[in-house]
């Protein structure tokens, strides 16, 4: 054990000795002028390319397969034909380049590209007879279940019953606040006829005025208002059913007793015939007879 610590502190001496040694020489250089600023710097090894072409070949030979085009669907081609910039007199650039920058025509230019693949693929696959539409009676399962439908419709309706019960709701709001609003215009309407009505009892009882028209402002209220009152309507004169029932039925009024004397026809002789009276006319002088005793 005693050679074992002896042994490390022998190794480290040896390395503290080594690295005075190297401070000391570095300093030395320094003196000298060997050392200089910035020359001691990190550099970066450029990258080299490695153009493999021989390997890049046998990775697409195992990569590949040789699987018949159905089974790849795979094409090459230039876009189609630019038929609007033609109809509008824009001529396309002559080595076909587009500008990556403009969104616009670098979307056209996929879009005319995919168009160009599908009028070449259909006729290929009209020939290999792979029918390319879906016939009517195709019957197609959902992506989701009936179980997950109901959930949204569900929560669709939900909802929708939310969105009318806030529509009812601020209804609901507009209409109290409506409510409210005219309340406080009658409140306050009353409140002015009080308080006019009290101005004008205390003028009278001061003796400032001698007239009551106070007191039958109610009465002259609706008259005022244009409504219809009981003089306007005797003005009028009855209506057609009035009038129908009148010639029918009468004027209303005591039916009983209509030939009963009165004072004024009692005192009256102007028609009195004495023939009648004494029953010297006959049938006539019985009616007579009959209306003295009647008197």
């Amino acid at each position: 054990m005693e050679d074992l610590e002896e042994d490390e502190q022998l190794g480290t001496d040896s390395e503290e000795e080594d690295s005075e040694l190297s401070d000391s020489e570095l300093q030395d250089a320094f003196a000298k002028g060997l050392l200089k600023p910035g020359m001691n710097v990190l550099t970066t090894k450029s990258k080299t390319c490695v153009n493999n072409v021989e390997g890049i070949r046998q990775c697409l030979a195992e990569l590949s397969k040789s699987l018949p085009w159905v089974e790849r669907l795979d094409l090459t081609n230039l876009p189609a034909e630019d038929i609007l910039a033609r109809a509008e007199g824009k001529l396309p650039a002559a080595d076909g380049t587009v500008n990556a920058d403009d969104d616009f025509q670098r979307e056209m230019f996929f879009y005319r590209q995919a168009q160009a693949s599908v009028l070449e693929a259909l006729p290929r696959l009209k020939k290999l007879n792979i029918f390319t539409k879906r016939p009517g009676d195709y019957f197609a399962e959902m992506a989701k279940s009936d179980q997950q439908m109901t959930k949204i419709r569900k929560k669709l309706i939900s909802k929708q019953a939310i969105l009318e019960k806030s529509e009812k709701a601020k209804k609901l709001r507009e209409q109290r606040k409506f409510g409210k609003k005219v309340q406080v215009e009658v409140i306050q309407k009353r409140q002015k006829e009080k308080k006019d009505m009290m101005n004008a009892v205390k003028k009278y009882q001061k003796g400032m005025t001698d007239k009551l028209d106070f007191l039958d402002g109610d009465q002259k209220g609706p008259a005022a208002a244009g409504q219809k009152t009981k003089g306007d309507a005797a003005k009028r004169g009855p209506n057609a059913k009035r009038k129908s029932k009148d010639d029918r039925f009468g004027f209303g009024g005591k039916k009983s007793g209509k030939k009963w004397n009165t004072k004024e026809s009692h005192n009256d002789v102007s028609t009195f015939r004495s023939k009648t009276a004494h029953g010297k006319g006959g049938k006539g002088g019985k009616k007579g007879g009959k209306g003295a005793q009647n008197v």
